[in-house]
């Protein structure tokens, strides 16, 4: 048993179900809404909180978790200043870090059960508008995909950014709009929005040589990207039909799996990828505003929608918990017990 959340445009701005191959019941809504359109929705590697990233001040909005939402925990004592478009825990869980609209472009606290004192903005920022943020597995690195060349910015992590990492030789060529690392740590791919729209990289403590681009391209603008956490697979939610494209993976891109039978309605903001990686869901513009399919190497038949959709505009997907290294023990536990 596991959960999902969708970020999504209108109220309640979060909407979140048990997932067992398959949507449950939609949780009850959180008490305490998000004050406005949500673009981005994390869970906490143990599972015990959920923050979601969003238009208008705080602009960042957490929660206890446990199989559903708790108080609204207190705003940041600085909050990020302007619209959240991502966010994500560390992989210990003792930080948490927001992407957003202006400058610093990524702001970051520690986390425990609660917003910490804010750290220290990076000394070289990124060059605008950021859309996606992640911390590497073993958490010694963050990256932050945004507007402007170079389109991605990584720093190492230490309880706070380090000195920027250089620039890739060969940047993504248009607006990095999600990005992430694999499960090893090995690589990181950044989804944007001009052909090919996917780059990925070799990851030692910085940007190796690009990888050759798949030989079937994303379809459009790349808006986010996900690797499955045996890292075996990769997928980018994208604009234009078949709105998700999916690749093996293994120190670059294989051949394109066949689409799906049934496709996402529309336009894929966001993709993820279940934490035992047997399903995966796309946020995606238009009713259902989620979609997600049974994964084996390729999609399965579409899953039934929910019974009580989001509301609007799906912008992203996360599942709890995340995965950690292809394997996250809190999830390994919980199957334990239930």
């Amino acid at each position: 048993m596991s959960d999902i959340a969708v970020a999504h445009t209108s109220s309640p701005f979060v909407t979140a179900y048990p997932w067992s191959s398959g949507f449950g019941t939609k949780y009850t809504n959180p008490g305490t809404l998000p004050t406005s359109n949500s673009f981005g929705v994390a869970f906490s590697p143990d599972g015990n909180d959920i923050a979601v990233a969003h238009f208008l001040s705080p602009n960042v909005t957490a929660y206890p978790w446990s199989s559903g939402f708790g108080t609204k925990y207190t705003n940041p004592g600085t909050t990020p200043p302007s619209t959240g478009r991502g966010v994500a825990f560390s992989p210990d869980g003792n930080d948490i870090a927001v992407a957003h609209t202006s400058s610093p472009f990524v702001t970051a606290y520690p986390w425990s059960s609660g917003f910490g004192t804010k750290y220290t903005n990076p000394s070289t920022l990124p060059t605008n508008t950021s859309f996606g943020v992640a911390f590497s597995p073993d958490g010694n690195d963050i990256a932050v995909a945004h507007f402007s060349s170079p389109n991605v910015t990584a720093y190492p992590w230490s309880s706070g950014f380090g000195t920027k990492y250089t620039n890739p030789s060969t940047t993504p060529p248009s607006t990095g709009r999600g990005v992430a690392f694999s499960p090893d740590g090995n690589d990181i791919a950044v989804a944007h929005s001009s052909s090919p729209f996917v780059t990925a990289y070799p990851w030692s403590s910085g940007f190796g040589t690009k990888y050759t681009d798949p030989s079937t391209l994303p379809t459009g603008n790349g808006l986010g990207v996900a690797f499955s956490p045996n890292g075996n697979d990769i997928a980018v939610a994208h604009a234009s039909s078949p709105f998700v494209t999916a690749y093996p993976w293994s120190s670059g891109f294989g051949t394109k799996y066949t689409d799906p039978s049934t496709l996402p309605t529309s336009n894929g903001n966001g993709v993820a990828f279940s934490p035992d990686g047997n399903d995966i869901a796309v946020a995606h513009r238009n009713s259902p505003f989620v979609t997600a399919y049974p994964w084996s190497s390729g999609f399965g038949t579409k899953y039934t929608n929910p019974g009580t959709l989001p509301t609007s505009h799906g912008e992203g997907v996360s599942f709890f918990p995340p995965p950690v290294n292809g394997f996250n023990p809190a999830f390994a536990h919980r199957r334990l017990l239930l």
